[in-house]
């Protein structure tokens, strides 16, 4: 039986907000390995495809593609609605190690 894609979701989440070291502006390419299944680039300035890049970061990247591809003050300000788009296993993970992000 292969593993579930939740085992290990915790292990992902980077230790503090400050890790998060993504760029806030401009465009982010995504490698392959992470955008798959449709958009590998994000303009930043997009709320939907900044949404979408970092859905796809959470949910399908690991430590360091969090810690490259996020930036924390982004994540901070877009949580709310984020993380309605999140499964319960990845708001809970990221919001409990994450103090900053709250549960809104």
């Amino acid at each position: 039986m292969l593993p579930s894609r939740w085992d290990g979701v915790e292990r992902r989440v980077p230790d503090s907000l400050a890790d998060l070291r993504g760029p806030a502006t401009g465009v982010v390419a995504l490698p392959v390995r992470l955008g798959w299944s449709g958009l590998t680039e994000f303009d930043l300035t997009n709320p939907l495809l900044r949404m979408s890049l970092y859905r796809t970061v959470i949910t399908g990247g690991v430590r360091a593609d969090a810690e490259s591809y996020l930036n924390a003050e982004l994540l901070v300000a877009d949580w709310p609605t984020l993380r309605r788009g999140l499964g319960p296993s990845y708001r809970r993970a990221w919001e409990d190690k994450l103090g900053g992000l709250g549960r809104q």
